[in-house]
């Protein structure tokens, strides 16, 4: 239905956990499409108890209900619980009867009548035959509104960790409803789930990760195609919530998690997770904080929060100072303003002479780029090193507001 191949497919049983967004455009009418955990009834699994309750959410949510079933399997024990919930849901349902690739098959499909849930769509998902009669019955079930703006221009924060620091439960705690299952597995979010936050005059997507561990732990089919989609989450947002485990500390995993936040030039927020349960005292936090600060050298201008999801200590600082980094990382300098300071202080500490030649820096100004990026235009660029880039890099820092923003310098000849 939205032409991607966005949900994960495999064999297993129980492979989608958490509900999956994706968009579908039919008849010139855009809608969303929410895919759920398979229901499964009398299972003793956490992760079925709590895909119940997923399932459940999302039937109250949506305009209209897919109900797809099985031609191979049958009716079973679960689709007459399922149809009985959706009997007293009130809201349209359209039966799906899957797999169902040859006229024998259509024959079978009729037993779904039994359900009593009105018209039946025979589909193939896998070749697409019978979906287009499916989606057009889908598009005149919807009610007739429409949306208010485009969502392309709002900002998506991603929330991206180890597996089992507290992301899901962070997200819970944030929108007051349990949205993103949770359990003490770790990997138990898989899909990259995205959530519409409105509230307190903030709006913007809060888009939770399943937990990136080392290449070499990734065993699974799943599991690595959970990090690929994980790693592209922080390719596409515009600030990173990196959570760590105030019992572990910051360790190599979380490094190369922030390097690779670095290496796409995504705003950073460092939230120290499960602090509750830590022995504190009154330079707790600044010893903690110079730890962190010393692993993540030499980009150490970006804020930490110390938070628990559980107790919801400190959540909404922690929102507010990713809207700051936001905010630092769209900001565009005049350049008046920019050659003011800057030249100012290249007069006090000019770049050392090579070979006896003196690189002369005249000017500098801001790139049209997405991000923070700047040009100082020289006699000889090339002779420009690391060091002195650095100390541009931290004066500008200290003129304007670049907190948790990773900043691109650029040397160009005149």
């Amino acid at each position: 239905m939205t032409e991607s191949r966005k949900a994960i497919v495999d064999e297993t049983a129980g492979v989608t956990r958490d509900r999956q967004y994706g968009k579908s455009i039919w008849n010139g009418l855009e809608f969303s499409v929410i895919d759920t955990g398979g229901y499964v009834v009398n299972s003793d699994d956490v992760f079925e108890e709590e895909i119940r309750k997923q399932v459940v959410i999302a039937i109250e949510e949506a305009d209209a209900i897919i109900f797809v079933v099985d031609v191979e399997t049958g009716i079973t024990d679960m689709e007459d619980a399922v149809s009985g919930i959706l009997r007293k849901s009130k809201k349209p349902v359209l039966v799906a009867v899957n797999k169902v690739d040859n006229p024998t098959r259509v024959m079978e499909s009729h037993e779904f009548h039994s359900l009593g849930l009105g018209e039946l769509f025979c589909i193939s998902s896998m070749n697409g035959s019978g979906t287009g009669d499916l989606l057009d019955a889908v598009v005149a079930s919807l009610p007739k509104k429409i949306s208010d703006e485009p969502e392309e221009n709002i900002p998506r924060f991603a929330v991206v960790g180890r597996p089992n620091v507290g992301k899901s439960s962070f997200i819970n705690a944030l929108i007051g409803e349990d949205r993103n299952i949770v359990t003490d597995v770790a990997g138990t979010t898989r899909d990259s789930i995205h959530t519409r936050y409105n509230k307190f005059g903030h709006d913007f997507y809060l888009v939770d990760t399943a937990g990136l561990r080392k290449r070499a732990k990734v065993k699974e089919d799943i599991e690595f195609y959970s990090v690929m989609r994980s790693v592209r989450t922080i390719e596409e947002s515009d600030v990173c919530m990196l959570m760590l485990d105030a019992t572990r500390g910051i360790e190599a995993q979380d490094l190369s998690i922030f390097n690779l936040m670095l290496r796409n030039n995504k705003g950073v927020v460092i939230l120290v997770n499960k602090w509750d349960l830590v022995e504190k005292d009154n330079s707790s936090t600044k010893e903690y904080t110079k730890a962190i600060q010393e692993r993540i050298a030499p980009f150490v201008d970006v804020p930490v929060i110390f938070m628990s999801a559980l107790t919801k200590q400190r959540i909404f600082k922690a929102l507010e100072t990713a809207v700051e980094v936001y905010q630092n990382r769209q900001q565009k300098i005049k350049t008046s303003a920019l050659n003011e300071v800057m030249l100012d202080a290249i007069e006090k500490y000019p770049p050392p002479a090579i070979k006896g030649k003196y690189v002369k820096i005249k000017y500098v100004t801001q790139l049209p780029n997405p991000t923070p990026a700047f040009a100082f235009f020289a006699n000889l660029p090339q002779y420009v090193k690391e060091p002195y880039r650095r100390y541009l890099e931290n004066k500008m820092r200290e003129e304007f507001k670049f907190t948790g923003v990773p900043i691109q310098i650029y040397f160009r000849k005149k």
